[in-house]
């Protein structure tokens, strides 16, 4: 069989799977007193051992709380949350929102996948045809428990204002700093654009501050039974508006550009920021400003449009992307010198 159709095969079967388990769990749902393997299985046309080893699985591995006494199965109380009523263009925009989280992130893959099976549920046919590609797609991703526990133990503490205990690795970023324990109080989770990841943002009550933490980053986290009231200041939904991407625990910084009359129009066509200002300059180039969080995130950016951007303040980010440029440079021109004494 080719490695294609092999590829098709494995999200298939996955897609296959996780509908039923969807199936399984609306019907323990519908049965708060508890219904028998048998049953759920006529109900669904499986053999009494799928209905089993199903109901094993969605307990360990996809942290359903399924119930078993005297030969029935349910599930604990609260176990969904209630039902929405969507329009088909609300539907939609959460189809969307879920399509760019599916690209933000290729670790948490149970959960979307739940995700889009119930919103295949609601949309029309074409809708639907693409959902189940994207989950075939999403299927494929490597299955990282570790990730899994946390992410979910994150989410528990963040919607019931739950203290956390995690322990943080920031090696990847600078190998001379150690792990950490941290104390956190999650204000929210949020998905990075640049970075393809997922990051906690909360108050962390050994620093005293306000932090952002890479989830992938985090070995552990564990529930505490201490919660928290909101803390002073801007809902952090609102103060993340402040952020380029995900980063908004630093100060506002006045950033200005100067994009190229060849990128002019397709630099002033996006929103980049709220706070952006932009000014077409009479030689048809673009001067964009703006307020930034911090400027680790939007060097990233700017960097991507290479030499049709020119930083005009602060002069830090000036100084650091001329330092980049020179730098790249250097790399390019040493191949190059080795690929013509090679000749």
């Amino acid at each position: 069989m080719p490695d294609t159709d092999r590829i098709i095969e494995r999200g298939s079967v996955k897609w296959d799977r996780a509908a039923r388990y969807l199936r399984i769990a609306s019907i323990l749902h519908a049965h708060a007193d508890g219904i028998s393997a048998k049953e759920i299985a006529d109900r669904i046309g499986a053999s009494v051992r799928t209905i089993y080893r199903d109901l094993t699985a969605m307990n360990e591995e996809a942290g359903l709380p399924i119930w078993q006494d005297g030969g029935k199965w349910g599930l604990e109380s609260g176990a969904f949350l209630p039902p929405l009523n969507l329009t088909l263009h609300e539907a939609m925009t959460l189809f969307l929102a879920a399509r760019v989280l599916a690209k933000a992130s290729d670790e948490h893959d149970t959960e979307l996948i739940g995700a889009f099976i119930k919103l295949a549920e609601i949309l029309p046919p074409v809708l639907a045809e693409h959902i189940r590609a994207t989950v075939d797609a999403v299927a494929l991703a490597p299955r990282n428990d570790r990730f899994t526990r946390v992410f979910r133990t994150l989410t528990e503490a963040w919607a019931h204002r739950r203290v956390v205990e995690i322990e943080y690795d920031p090696s990847a970023y600078d190998p001379g700093r150690e792990v950490r324990r941290a104390r956190i109080r999650p204000y929210a989770i949020e998905p990075s654009a640049l970075t393809h990841a997922l990051y906690l943002i909360g108050w962390d009550e050994g620093r005293g501050a306000r932090r952002t933490f890479k989830v992938e980053r985090i070995r552990s986290a564990s529930l505490t039974p201490a919660t928290f009231e909101p803390g002073p200041g801007e809902p952090a939904a609102r103060d993340l508006m402040r952020a380029w991407d995900v980063i908004s625990d630093e100060p506002p910084v006045r950033v200005v550009l100067r994009f190229s009359p060849a990128v002019a129009r397709r630099a002033a066509e996006t929103r980049w920021h709220p706070s952006q200002e932009i000014e077409t300059l009479p030689d048809g180039s673009l001067r964009w400003s703006g307020r930034v969080a911090g400027l680790r995130e939007i060097r990233i950016w700017i960097l991507g449009w290479g030499p049709d951007v020119e930083v005009l303040e602060p002069a830090e980010l000036r100084a650091e992307i001329a330092g980049d440029v020179r730098r790249a440079a250097a790399l390019y021109d040493r191949a190059a010198s080795r690929s013509r004494a090679n000749q």
